[in-house]
């Protein structure tokens, strides 16, 4: 069951500069009250639950919910009252309505009532016999069941601000930190002057530098007694009784100086001597910027009240130039750019140097200090909409003069706001009883028309929360200081989905996967072309190694290995590249095969057998890489035919463990036979046979545990008649102690292992 349209009323209007007349805002300060001025912060937490509330409830962390469900956020100074208007299809809308920081009496009974604890309960009945860890006594089990809200989270984390007021009268009490101020006031319009762009313009303006001639002579004096005094001010000199050229020079001339070295124009040379039109124009916009507090204070500096609506009023941009200080309106960029950022940032200057107190006091640190407040932190007034703004931007930290004016309260605070991480509870409240009691508020204070503040109705009562529930309503029914319009939050926005989910569905979601996919096939292919390169230059480096026994025709087989080093150039048999495609995974065998032969252990080297086989497969290799050379006329390389497999190599297959003499000769065994099935596969391709290629016989068997048991395997290959007719002039016959074969040319090749 959901609300009705009456339950879904108007966002409230956060009152600011923006939208009231500006004789309201010289006149009287308006929404100067606490609850105007903290809305922006459940603006800014609706914005935060904006972000991540869809995909919060899709993960379970409110636990269940449906549509018409309120909810309870409670923390140390926010609490805000959810409500689910409607929930779709990845998406979820709600409404927000905050409520007092400093609530009421009973507003607090109940907030306290849902931030303790159940766990310190060991009461049963009368006794108090405990309870086993990690669950309720029977007392805090009973008492729970006659809620009508109960606690879903209790550590739920949104992104907010920290909020540290401190009361600027006990700040400026004492007229020594005052001082302090005015001083840091005083460095800060110097420094905004001397990095501002226009600064050698000012200081060339003829007309400008005309209207302060009086600034310009050493014996001119500043007197105003109602402005200056000897309490706040350091270059005021008591025997004249006011403020000189000489005076200030000597307290500030170093500053001057420092800041004008920094300038960030090292061509441009900034003349800052005493008499330099840079110090002349400085002078006069400090006496500037002390009168115009002076003003606003009412002529009355001396007193702290006085003092602190002055600077208030600086503050937030209201400045009132007398008829001595026109000559500012030459280029209103001197107010707007200097003077009035220089209160701000003396008044963050002045909170910071509680903490370090002399740390300032070095021109090189005040000066790093000042850059990188103007960068980080956002100083102006809560009624300026830049305030508004950087809230809701996420800046890093915030600083503000508040005038706080409630139930005859006249005070001013300093807000610093430091961007953080906030815990709340989460409370789910009966949305049948929120409904009973709206609807008992309406009848009570529309239709019976009680005005009382202090009726029955609203008194606490932790087992419905009814204080918070009823405050929360609609004006005039309740009085809830912020009600956020309906806000739908989407389930893309949560940041911990978007890496699980991937976001939506759209055209250039799959244009950008279709492209991905594209690049990594191409990379792919690309290293594929790569790695078979480097599969023959390690097949070409592994042949000669082999090639280097002391087998018949083994001068002719290093010649024919080293002439395409030589010559730049190779001869390649018709079928070669379909085999390099083909065989890629044989070769790669078939190299480790030979690495390993060619770097076995010393050990080894003493084995009868393996030294026996090795000859005799370089020999049957060597003779019919002759009759390739006879039959095709083509000059071919024993190194690139071993490296070129058609077939993969038998497994090796051990039971047991094996000795390290054993596994070697397996090894061996495997790449001798694939080296050569795979050497006259490539010889005798389909297309040098006429009619078909015959294996009569290929079997091997290993021997038993001594070493001199070898295997033999024959391969017979006959010819077709077209092979007959171009070996008709020439007989090549096997070497003694061979298989001869049958046939006009027949090739029988045993191998040792």
């Amino acid at each position: 069951m959901t609300f009705g349209p009456s339950v879904v009323p108007s966002s409230t209007r956060r009152v600011d500069n923006s939208n009231t007349r500006l004789v309201v805002q010289i006149e009287k300060d308006p929404g100067n009250d606490d609850n105007n001025l903290n809305s922006i912060f459940y603006e800014h937490l609706t914005r935060a639950l904006q972000e991540s509330l869809c995909g919060d409830l899709v993960l379970g962390r409110w636990g269940n919910y449906s549509s018409g469900d309120c909810f309870i956020l409670a923390s140390d100074y926010l609490n805000a009252f959810v409500h689910l208007i409607e929930i779709g299809n990845g998406l979820v809308t709600f409404q927000l309505r905050g409520l007092e920081f400093r609530g009421t009496y009973c507003q607090q009974r109940e907030v306290e009532a849902i931030m303790e604890g159940d766990e310190d309960d060991r009461g049963c009945c009368c006794c108090k016999p405990g309870h086993l860890p990690h669950l309720l006594s029977c007392n805090a089990a009973f008492n729970l069941r006659w809620l009508t809200w109960e606690i879903t989270r209790t550590q739920y984390i949104l992104e907010g601000y920290s909020i540290i007021d401190n009361n600027a009268a006990t700040m400026l009490q004492v007229f020594d930190l005052r001082r302090i101020l005015i001083r840091y006031y005083i460095k800060s319009i110097i420094y905004y002057m001397v990095t501002s762009p226009k600064l050698l313009l000012w200081i060339k303006n003829e007309s400008l530098l005309k209207s302060l001639q009086p600034f310009a002579k050493w014996h001119y004096i500043e007197r105003d007694l109602a402005m200056f005094n000897i309490n706040t001010d350091d270059d005021y000199v008591p025997c004249l009784q006011g403020i000189t050229r000489a005076s200030y020079c000597n307290v500030y001339l170093e500053w001057i100086q420092y800041c004008a070295r920094k300038r960030q124009e090292p061509s441009k040379n900034l003349d800052s001597d005493e008499d330099s039109p840079l110090v002349t124009l400085s002078f006069a916009l400090c006496i500037l910027g002390r009168r115009a507090l002076g003003t606003a204070a009412h002529n009355m500096a001396l007193s702290l009240d006085s003092f602190l609506y002055g600077l208030h009023t600086l503050f937030k941009g209201d400045f009132r130039i007398t008829a001595r200080d026109e000559w500012v309106f030459a280029d209103m960029d001197l107010l707007h750019k200097v003077v009035a950022p220089a209160i701000r940032m003396s008044l963050k200057l002045h909170q910071d140097q509680f903490t370090c107190p002399d740390e300032y006091e070095d021109p090189g640190v005040l000066y790093e200090a000042i850059q990188s407040f103007e960068k980080k932190v956002v100083i102006c007034h809560e009624g300026d909409p830049a305030w508004r703004g950087a809230v809701l931007s996420n800046k890093e930290e915030l600083l503000t003069l508040r005038h706080v004016v409630d139930e005859g309260t006249d005070e001013y605070k300093v807000i610093m706001l430091h961007r953080t991480f906030l815990s709340f509870k989460v409370i789910k409240v009966n949305k049948e009883c929120v409904r009973g009691l709206w609807a008992g508020q309406q009848q009570e204070l529309i239709f019976l028309r009680n005005r009382n503040p202090e009726r029955g109705s609203i008194q606490n009562n932790k087992q419905v929360l009814r204080n918070l529930i009823n405050s929360s309503c609609d004006q005039p029914l309740g009085y809830p200081m912020y009600v956020s319009p309906l806000t739908t939050s989407y389930l893309g926005t949560h940041r911990q989905l978007q890496s699980v989910w991937s976001g939506p569905v759209t055209l250039d979601g799959i244009r950008t996967w279709f492209r991905t996919k594209w690049l990594r096939m191409r990379k792919g292919c690309n290293a594929g072309q790569h790695g078979t390169g480097n599969i023959e230059d390690v097949d070409g480096r592994a042949a000669p190694s082999a090639g280097g026994g002391r087998a018949p025709g083994g001068e002719s087989q290093e010649s024919s290995t080293e002439q395409p080093r030589k010559d730049g150039t190779h001869h390649w048999s018709p079928h070669e590249g379909t085999q390099r495609t083909g065989g890629r995974k044989g070769r790669s065998q078939s190299v480790q095969a030979h690495e390993a032969l060619s770097q076995r252990p010393p050990g080894l080297s003493s084995s009868g057998p393996i030294l026996e086989s090795h000859p005799a497969f370089l020999q049957t290799s060597t003779s019919v890489h002759e009759l390739a050379q006879r039959l095709s006329g083509s000059r071919l390389s024993l190194h690139t035919s071993a490296a070129s497999l058609h077939s993969q190599p038998p497994p090796v297959t051990t039971t047991g463990h094996l000795s390290v003499r054993e596994r070697a000769e397996a090894l061996i065994r495997s790449s001798l036979g694939s080296s050569t099935s795979s050497t006259l596969s490539f010889l005798f391709g389909k297309r040098s046979f006429s009619s078909a290629l015959v294996i009569s016989g290929l079997s091997a068997a290993e021997g038993g545990n001594t070493s001199d048991t070898q295997s033999s395997s024959s391969v017979n290959i006959v010819m077709g008649p077209s092979a007959r007719a171009a070996s008709q002039a020439t007989r090549v016959r096997g070497p003694a102690g061979q298989g001869g074969g049958a046939g006009p040319c027949v090739i029988a090749s045993s191998t040792g292992a």
